[in-house]
């Protein structure tokens, strides 16, 4: 299997309350087709799933209870821009789970929350810098 993801699907409560949390995070629909909402990513897809659906699609039962084991995380150039997105996810009506602070490894994060309890990290790790299209791998883009 190559070491790579192409979508991930998230399932939410309120397609269109959720689609439009993402849009005023600044994010652009790619498509919206059947009841899913895509945002194109650099090399992959988020994809907004109904939950029942996404429980139907995969034959499961989902018994969600606060928030999910699966944290999302967008990485920034300094932290100002950490402060700054975690503003904006606020304003469009996420919740802040977790101020920005230094951490315990060296950089600068904070956690928020989207509609249906995804919780993203937002964060600035001065020891693996970012491509120059905001591309980051662990050790830093080559």
């Amino acid at each position: 299997m190559d070491q790579r993801l192409s979508i991930i699907t998230l399932g939410v409560n309120n397609l269109e309350k959720t689609t439009a949390f993402y849009e005023a995070m600044g994010w652009q629909k790619a498509s919206k087709e059947d009841g899913v909402i895509a945002f194109d990513l650099q090399n992959m897809t988020l994809a907004l799933f109904p939950l029942d659906e996404l429980a139907k699609d995969a034959g499961i039962k989902i018994q969600r209870s606060g928030y999910s084991t699966v944290t999302l995380a967008h990485n920034l150039n300094t932290e100002k821009e950490v402060d700054e997105l975690l503003a904006r996810a606020e304003i469009a009506g996420g919740t802040i789970v977790k101020k920005a602070a230094k951490t315990f490894w060296g950089g600068y994060s904070g956690y928020f929350s989207d509609p249906d309890s995804h919780l993203w990290e937002v964060a600035y790790n001065p020891f693996s810098s970012l491509g120059k299209n905001g591309e980051f791998q662990w050790n830093g883009v080559k």
